[in-house]
């Protein structure tokens, strides 16, 4: 488990600071799958995730889930509740057993007194800009088997790591599709899987398949992505 002085945002405060974190910061730990809060609660607290990995995902008015992210020990959340105050707009799910570290938001407020602490938290909301931006992209231009080759090229490894369930649901298509999408890549040649070791044959392919196969017929990509995830003006 990460200390407070091995946390980036919090390793060049001095160390009177550190240790008041010390002192206010309310450790709790989770199971696997255990729920840490859910998309529309309030809390008082910026969450900071001090062991093992969370999953961050939006419901939909019909249940479904729309994966935002995945985030490892040590990382930030709950920016956006403290600087809006808004209820989380994501619900946050360990998928490995963790801790989480609670910040009181009136000891947030005293340490963005500190340039360091500050532009840590200004990167890691611009990060997360970032991550949103591209789930837009993905969700709103990218056919499922343009999902399902842009994994493959990028992170080959995550298959040996996660589930075909879990790959699916990360990228947001039923298990049953993804089967398939798999099943077909494997058929055409493009991709063998031995051992939940996948090995990529044909990149060339893989390439073409993600610059070519497209959603078209979206006139208006974003405003349908936001009535997707239930987030209408």
């Amino acid at each position: 488990m990460y200390n407070i002085d091995e946390i980036p945002f919090f390793s060049n405060l001095s160390k009177p600071y550190q240790n008041i974190i010390k002192d206010k910061l309310f450790e709790k730990h989770y199971k696997k799958n255990s729920i840490v809060f859910y998309e529309g609660d309030r809390s008082k607290y910026m969450y900071i995730v001090l062991e093992g990995s969370v999953k961050m995902y939006k419901t939909t008015p019909k249940g479904n889930q729309i994966y935002i992210n995945i985030l490892k020990a040590p990382s930030l959340i709950g920016e956006y509740v403290y600087f809006e105050d808004q209820p989380f707009p994501a619900t946050c799910e360990f998928v490995t057993d963790g801790v989480i570290g609670l910040m009181p938001f009136s000891l947030v407020e005293d340490l963005l007194m500190h340039k360091d602490f500050s532009k840590a938290i200004i990167r890691s909301l611009t990060g997360k800009i970032s991550l949103l931006s591209a789930l837009v992209h993905q969700e709103t231009v990218l056919s499922s088997e343009a999902k399902v080759a842009d994994i493959i090229i990028n992170k080959e490894s995550i298959f040996e790591r996660l589930k075909n369930s879990e790959i699916a649901s990360i990228l947001n298509v039923t298990p049953e599709t993804f089967s398939r999408i798999l099943a077909k890549f494997k058929k055409e040649g493009i991709i063998s899987i031995k051992s939940h070791k996948l090995e990529i044959l044909d990149r060339d392919k893989l390439v073409n398949i993600l610059e070519t196969n497209r959603v078209k017929e979206c006139t208006n990509c974003i405003v349908n992505f936001k009535k997707q995830i239930g987030f209408e003006e």
